[in-house]
């Protein structure tokens, strides 16, 4: 998109919208990073996968410096730009003081100590909903914003 169709899509989210609008977009691309939709224009993001880079030479040189000095050349390489990517795309969501939103992470690798780990401090606390049905998820959301 150029600059005034990119204006233009996120001038579609405004608060005074009385109809729920869902769109999708790509981590890691334009609207994942450098959109400021406070207030009630964004209340929530479901982030699918752990944004891991694609597999490149240039990836696999960093990994395979990192696992002569600390065997941790997969994190490196890999999980930490992802979890940036995560990151940048969950930081949509709350971009003032007073907002309020739901950030769903799809992925089983979340429940992996390796990721949870690199989870900021304000998200200790969450909410795991898991190998439930649809009602379990409606339910979690209706309290949160009760």
């Amino acid at each position: 998109m150029d600059d005034e169709n990119r204006q233009s899509y996120l001038n579609n989210f405004c608060e005074t919208n009385e109809d729920t609008m869902l769109a999708f977009a790509v981590m890691g691309g334009a609207f994942s990073e450098g959109i400021d939709l406070k207030g009630e224009r964004l209340i929530g993001a479901a982030i699918v996968g752990v944004g891991l880079p694609l597999i490149s030479e240039e990836r696999n040189v960093i990994s395979s410096y990192y696992n002569r000095y600390s065997d941790n050349g997969f994190a490196f390489a890999y999980q930490y730009p992802g979890m940036n990517k995560v990151l940048q795309a969950a930081g949509r969501v709350i971009r003032s003081e007073t907002d309020r939103g739901v950030v769903m992470l799809l992925d089983t690798r979340y429940n992996e100590d390796s990721y949870k780990n690199l989870f900021p401090p304000e998200w200790n606390g969450f909410a795991r909903i898991g190998g439930c049905g649809s009602e379990t998820l409606v339910n979690y959301l209706q309290a949160f914003w009760a």
